[in-house]
């Protein structure tokens, strides 16, 4: 199926009426796996046309997803990466261990961003950046586009090399996220160490719920957003 490619509109518009000069593009990976970091990557672009075929990584196939990744590194103004590793994410939650791993990859950008375009229709940045944010801006944004796709195969092969002691989860393939391996192998082995352990899969897995972390974030009174997949889905 045919998708419209993304454009600079919404860069257009910020550049319009904020004056901003410098406009990065924000997305996540990891926010719904069960195992591993969360990654952020901010790009930024300007006003080029992109290369053929940049649209959101989830709709791209790993082996093109690979080639667009390596031609985009090359072609982006700068990007930069942060994560939140599994131990931050079970301390802090997940809106707080996005923003951190965001603000990682901005501050670790060559030039300070004056807006940041921000995928989704949750500002987990706040102040003092200034967001916009776009619902399905790594379909829309060229820059949130160039960062979705970084991202992605960034941790993809984060995950597959923490993957390569512990081959039965199958993390070069799913990346932390579940599936029936995943599940599979949570079942008979218990979590690796590199899974969360607040989250609600552990449910449903009596021989390892003792291993289950209480949320010591859950009383700060900030809104979690969504991100966490039961066990059955």
């Amino acid at each position: 199926m045919p998708y419209e490619p993304p454009t600079h509109s919404v860069e257009r518009s910020l550049r319009a009426t904020t004056g901003a000069k410098i406009v990065a593009g924000v997305d996540e990976v990891g926010r719904g796996a069960w195992a591993g970091p969360v990654t952020v990557c901010a790009a930024v672009t300007g006003l080029r046309r992109p290369p053929e075929g940049l649209t959101d990584s989830k709709l791209i196939s790993p082996k093109r997803r690979d080639v667009l990744a390596e031609t985009l590194e090359s072609w982006v103004t700068a990007h930069a990466l942060g994560h939140a590793s599994h131990e931050e994410i079970d301390e802090l939650g997940m809106t707080a261990a996005l923003r951190l791993a965001a603000v990682r990859a901005l501050e670790a950008l060559p030039v300070r961003p004056d807006a940041v375009i921000l995928d989704g229709k949750h500002n987990y940045l706040g102040a003092p950046w200034q967001v916009r944010t776009v619902i399905k801006g790594d379909r829309s944004c060229v820059a949130v586009a160039a960062a979705s796709v970084i991202a992605k195969v960034r941790r993809d092969k984060m995950m597959a090399e923490l993957g390569i002691e512990h081959a039965d989860f199958g993390f070069a393939d799913n990346a932390g996220y579940p599936s029936p391996v995943h599940k599979a192998a949570l079942e008979l082995r218990g979590p690796t160490p590199y899974h969360r352990l607040t989250w609600a899969y552990l449910d449903a897995l009596p021989q390892w719920r003792h291993l289950k972390r209480a949320r010591s974030w859950a009383d700060r009174n900030v809104p979690e957003i969504e991100g966490q997949l039961g066990f059955d889905f």
